[in-house]
């Protein structure tokens, strides 16, 4: 008996996400705002990595080869500009080429503006962006949708943040909790 009250509770929930996965189609307008919400979120989550780690430690490195914290974070901001650029058309007079090496843009403040100022630009961009246009084709060399662009850009972002996990390790510091949704 017990067995068979597992086997129809069991069929029970699977009736009812088999109804459930029947959505309905989304439309363009509804990808738009989930892109902003995520990009709103990945904002807030990225300020506060940065918050976490401390001002006299964004020049640390796991080791010599690779980027300093403060180079992670500008190469996600110059990430950001360019890629949401690809994406949307939207154009932002930003320091991408170079700005990881600039001595001046490496101290926390000036990180913590350019990612900021970066996020924003992301975000404004998504918000204005013509969602019938998901599917146009641009990129120069590199032709992929705009769709893809926009996605691409996001997963660019949440790499380089995701990498910085061991730089805050690395300092005795928990990092921020993850933030799925």
């Amino acid at each position: 008996m017990h067995r068979l009250a597992k086997a129809s509770a069991f069929l029970l929930l699977l009736s009812a996400f088999c109804l459930r996965t029947t959505a309905q189609a989304i439309t363009g307008e509804e990808i738009k705002a989930e892109f902003v919400k995520d990009w709103e979120r990945a904002k807030s989550y990225t300020l506060e990595y940065l918050n976490t780690m401390p001002a006299d430690k964004y020049s640390a490195k796991p080791v010599d080869s690779i980027r300093s914290f403060a180079q992670q974070m500008l190469h996600l901001a110059s990430g950001n500009v360019s890629l949401i650029s690809a994406a949307t058309g939207e154009k932002l007079n930003f320091p991408s080429q170079g700005i990881e090496a600039r001595t001046t843009a490496q101290t926390k403040d000036s990180v913590v503006y350019y990612v900021t100022q970066s996020y924003d630009f992301a975000i404004e961009s998504v918000k204005k962006f013509d969602p019938n246009k998901f599917g146009e084709m641009t990129g120069g060399n590199r032709k992929m949708t705009r769709y893809a662009w926009l996605f691409g850009a996001f997963e660019h972002q949440t790499h380089h943040r995701g990498q910085t996990t061991i730089y805050i390790r690395l300092q005795g510091i928990r990092p921020p909790a993850e933030r799925l949704f």
